[in-house]
């Protein structure tokens, strides 16, 4: 399981194998069934996860009691309230299995230890959630100037992946409309 974590670490940045040798204490396996919740809003966010295998969404629940999906991560992506794991404070969103997923979990003490045990890691971690960010923000633009079907569209260019993995009604919570539009969209462009 760790294995896959080197070998992530090794694409994005280079760390030598040696000091890639000394992770595996710092991190918890886990696994996760279909529907289990990882984090649940409003507890206190002390972990973050990296998804070995499987497919997770994040979420909260709106003021009219629905679900709003705002993210999902798969195989190669860390995934957490990330406001509160850098402060110990109470989860703003959700995370739900939506597969059979595999993790590795770190919590915010380990992490400090590993990153002054590994200083090089933060070169890691910075590359990994500057490009996180940068998708964030380009999320953002493609919501302002795309049309509902563009979007659609553009997500499925895009994310290939998770079209085949994620539930029809949580990429419509996604896309940010209901699962009747989206069953609209989707047969629009059947052949």
């Amino acid at each position: 399981m760790i294995q896959r974590l080197i070998d992530h670490i090794k694409k994005i940045y280079p760390i030598e194998t040696e000091k890639l040798g000394l992770l595996e204490p710092f991190f918890e396996h886990r696994t996760y069934k279909k529907k289990e919740v990882l984090l649940s809003e409003g507890s206190r966010c002390y972990e973050k996860f990296f998804i070995a295998k499987g497919c997770t969404h994040i979420y909260y629940v709106r003021k009219n009691g629905t679900e709003q999906t705002i993210d999902f991560a798969i195989e190669d992506w860390w995934t957490s309230d990330f406001m509160a794991f850098q402060q110990g404070a109470a989860a703003q969103f959700s995370i739900r299995a939506i597969e059979t997923t595999e993790v590795l979990c770190i919590s915010t003490d380990r992490q400090r230890e590993l990153l002054d045990k590994i200083p090089e890691l933060n070169g890691y971690f910075h590359l990994v959630f500057q490009k996180a960010y940068a998708a964030s923000q380009m999320r953002f633009r493609t919501l302002y100037e795309l049309s509902k079907e563009e979007l659609y569209h553009d997500f499925s260019r895009q994310f290939p992946a998770f079209m085949q993995r994620v539930p029809q009604y949580l990429l419509a919570s996604f896309l940010g409309f209901t699962p009747e539009y989206l069953s609209e969209i989707r047969k629009k462009y059947l052949p």
